[in-house]
């Protein structure tokens, strides 16, 4: 189905109203952080690439207030609400999603802030599981809400660190950055291109309302802690090392070839995906900066085709989503499609002509039903502001 993404306005009220309906109380804070979407640059963010995201219309809000208490009691849809020892140093504990909220509060405690307790409750309208970074969001969100507890407001790169490191060290996921920069540095009609190599954000003008982007969420799962992730991590790292580089940022497909022998063939794989998928990033950085997208849809392709099969994070689902928007073509308004995200299921990003944008969705989601009995969902965005106190 094509669905409608809800104004912030609406989720913010409906936080509200959670958290008077679970603690009885008002909401003094109520912070909010969009998911993401990765136009091109995938799996590169860990190896001093550089990434094309934006911030997208779907937010994880969180309305709070003090209790005055040492807890902080939080409640999120379909989940009993937990409570956190505020004067404990935060470990890793139970239930697992927790895990996130406990990450960002260690990241505070290490800032050496006093967290006042508080009541809180989370609504969501990013997808889990979709490629769209809901937990960044979430890290995010609930970063800018402790902001709020404490009344400061972090640099927004370091917010954006803290997220990440939330992620690493209690949620076993070993990420890059782009997601949580995302998340942070997110912009209205803006792109975000992050150089992962000095951590530097610089926005990239999507003003054209002509241009849309289309969502696709194939409603197959994947968890990115069940060591794919990891693996292909520690693949590009061996590459770099057998390149005898220090950054990914200086290695040329010259040098990947002199290295083949000693890579063996995934390596070798690995390491081409590496270096051709930042050199396409910088031609479609160039393609928004001057408005010519002639070439967009060939850069799109040859990223896709990268991450299925030198990356080999692709699978059946995202290849066929993919070739669905293809079939459609510049014709009917698809100016290129790509999976994003981490991959092992998850979503597709499809840029195309706004005015075509509803016909595209439509015609994909039948095809895409018709050859899987799986229902997706599909949205339209266009780039959203990021984490902020609503």
């Amino acid at each position: 189905m094509l669905e409608s993404n809800i104004a912030l306005s609406e989720l913010a009220s409906e936080a509200r109203t959670e958290l008077k309906s679970t603690f009885g109380v008002e909401s003094t804070f109520v912070a909010a952080a969009p998911g993401r979407v990765n136009l091109i640059g995938e799996h590169i963010d860990y190896c001093d690439g550089f990434v094309l995201p934006l911030a997208i219309e779907r937010y994880v809000v969180v309305a709070a207030r003090p209790n005055d208490s040492q807890t902080a009691r939080i409640v999120t849809t379909g989940e009993a609400p937990v409570e956190i020892n505020l004067a404990n140093e935060q470990k890793v504990g139970e239930p697992k999603w927790s895990n996130y909220l406990r990450g960002i509060i260690r990241g505070f405690q290490d800032l050496h802030y006093r967290l006042p307790g508080f009541d809180a409750a989370i609504i969501s309208s990013v997808p889990l599981g979709a490629g769209l970074s809901s937990s960044a969001a979430l890290e995010c969100a609930f970063a800018t809400l402790l902001e709020g507890l404490v009344d400061t407001v972090l640099p927004t790169a370091d917010k954006a660190l803290l997220a990440q490191k939330a992620e690493h060290d209690f949620a076993g996921v070993p990420c890059g950055i782009m997601d949580q920069f995302a998340s942070a540095f997110g912009m209205k009609d803006q792109l975000i291109l992050i150089d992962c190599r000095t951590g530097e954000p610089e926005m990239v003008p999507f003003s054209d309302p002509s241009l849309s982007i289309i969502v696709a969420n194939t409603n197959v799962s994947h968890d990115l802690s069940d060591g794919g992730y990891g693996a292909r991590r520690k693949d590009t790292k061996d590459g770099l090392a057998l390149t005898g580089k220090e950054s990914w940022r200086d290695v040329t497909m010259k040098d990947v070839y002199a290295a083949q022998e000693k890579m063996g063939d995934r390596i070798f794989r690995r390491s081409r995906h590496v270096v051709t998928e930042i050199a396409r990033t910088i031609e479609a950085v160039e393609a928004f900066k001057s408005g010519d997208f002639s070439n967009i849809g060939a850069l799109m392709e040859g990223s896709h085709r990268s991450l299925r099969d030198d990356f080999e994070v692709s699978c059946d689902e995202l290849d066929l989503m993919v070739a669905l928007a293809q079939e459609i073509g510049f014709e009917g308004g698809v100016l290129g499609a790509r999976m994003t995200g981490g991959g092992f299921g998850g979503s597709t990003v499809t840029l195309c002509r706004s005015v075509d944008a509803e016909d595209i969705a439509r015609r994909m989601h039948e095809r895409y039903l018709a050859e899987t009995d799986i229902e997706p969902l599909l949205f339209i965005t266009r780039p959203a502001a990021g984490a902020h106190l609503a």
